[in-house]
């Protein structure tokens, strides 16, 4: 039976694209409180079902497939340029195809519109009509606002005319950061990517002999235990049950409180959990309720993937690295290069943040350049002695120290002009076992 909250769930995802959403008329419409109505239309803003816009209200948009993720509604740049809606309010749940800055003459600019577009653009009420024309939308900058008829336009087109009071330049930029955070996201592999959905459970009433039943049909020792509701409650290992008679229930012996995560926790988080509490197995769940699995097999194999994947966007981590080459040692690993200003600090030098950045990626390579990917840090001691200027040559060794099947150290000096500017000892743990 579903809930209140699912019900409203379900009802918001059978409306309309661009239908509007407001809680009373959900409380009204669904006979649920204000309260409960509110908490749904927040819920289903997270799984990306609707969006709120200033001054106009919630309203349906299309679910972003992850293909798509590096693509904005108008009703998303309306939030990020805080902007405000004049027309065209039946338009905000498209994507953006592309935006384009209009600073050419009308003639020259007609030839770069296209349908899906949006055209940023100033106090300039022509090239606004030209873009809504050709279906475009229209972000005015600078605050403007627009005449009448260019309203209308915008309403009998359905494509929006949005008004921001930044400039050009900086709706431009803070657009491109957006698109550049949504391919950021696109490149972290998470736990709905690569879970169980249609996994083995056991209930309240199940015994230690149901146990046993399960684990001779699938060979698996582990199995969440969920109440009437599906809500996870305890989870059942191989240590639970050690040699205990069938007839005994399950929820006397099974670890109460498990850990879990959601679907949209990354991969990575969910394997360090793995690690640090040394479990092999966390229930994936939705609003408590069980939706999936996840186990350390499971993680392993994604981060193996992962490593053979190219990245759509980058990240800290490789803009600095990309300063470097790296040749392989008798012990280790050899990192060579110059800082760059994207390791430059307040002061003028190079950062020690970017310093450390490099060095612990220095010592992850050690660690692949000995076919082990899957490794995560479990400590991290370094000292500086002196500073380094923008622009100087440095060498990063990392010589390998333990190397065993669970965990690892490696020793890192980094080295300026012959002399030692950086050491650290790192200890990590392996993921696999």
């Amino acid at each position: 039976m579903m809930t209140k909250h699912e019900k409203i769930l379900k009802y918001i995802k059978d409306l309309k694209v661009g239908a509007r959403i407001s809680v009373r008329q959900l409380a009204q419409d669904l006979k649920v409180s204000e309260g409960t109505a509110y908490r749904a239309i927040k819920d289903a803003q997270l799984r990306g079902l609707v969006s709120t816009i200033p001054r106009i209200g919630t309203i349906r948009i299309e679910q972003a497939e992850g293909e798509d993720i590096e693509k904005l509604t108008y009703a998303e740049v309306v939030n990020i340029v805080e902007g405000s809606v004049l027309g065209g309010i039946a338009g905000l749940h498209k994507p953006l195809k592309k935006f384009l800055i209009g600073a050419m003459e009308l003639r020259d600019m007609q030839q770069y519109v296209e349908q899906g577009d949006l055209l940023i653009v100033g106090n300039r009420k022509q090239a606004q009509i030209l873009a809504l024309n050709m279906g475009a939308a229209v972000l005015i900058t600078g605050g403007f606002h627009a005449d009448d008829d260019v309203v209308r336009l915008a309403d009998e087109k359905e494509m929006p005319l949005i008004t921001s009071p930044y400039d050009t330049f900086t709706v431009a930029t803070i657009i491109n950061r957006a698109i550049f955070n949504r391919l950021l996201r696109k490149d972290v592999i998470r736990v709905k990517d690569i879970m169980v959905r249609d996994s083995y459970y056991l209930d309240v009433k199940s015994t230690v002999g149901d146990w046993r039943k399960l684990l001779r049909a699938t060979r698996h020792s582990r199995f969440p235990v969920v109440n009437s509701d599906g809500e996870v409650i305890g989870i059942v290992t191989t240590n639970d049950v050690a040699d205990l008679k069938d007839e005994l229930p399950i929820v006397e012996i099974m670890t109460k409180n498990p850990i879990v995560v959601s679907p949209d926790t990354p991969v990575a988080h969910a394997a360090h959990l793995m690690v640090w509490e040394g479990i092999e197995l966390i229930p994936v769940v939705e609003g408590r309720k069980l939706v999936g699995v996840i186990s350390r097999q499971d993680a392993i194999r994604a981060f193996r993937s992962l490593s053979f994947q190219p990245q759509v966007a980058e990240t800290v981590d490789s803009l600095i690295m990309s300063h470097f080459s790296v040749s392989k040692t008798e012990s280790g690993v050899k990192l060579h290069g110059k800082t760059g200003p994207i390791m430059l600090s307040p002061y003028g030098i190079t950062s020690y943040s970017s310093l450390l950045t490099a060095m612990a990626n220095a010592a992850f390579e050690a660690f692949r350049s000995k076919k082990r990917l899957e490794i995560i840090p479990d400590s991290f001691t370094v000292y500086f002695s002196r500073p380094v200027q923008l622009e100087e040559e440095i060498e990063i060794n990392v010589d390998i120290i333990e190397m065993g099947r669970k965990s690892g150290k490696v020793e890192i000096n980094l080295f300026h002009k012959g002399n030692l500017v950086a050491k650290a000892i790192m200890s990590v743990k392996v993921l696999s076992r």
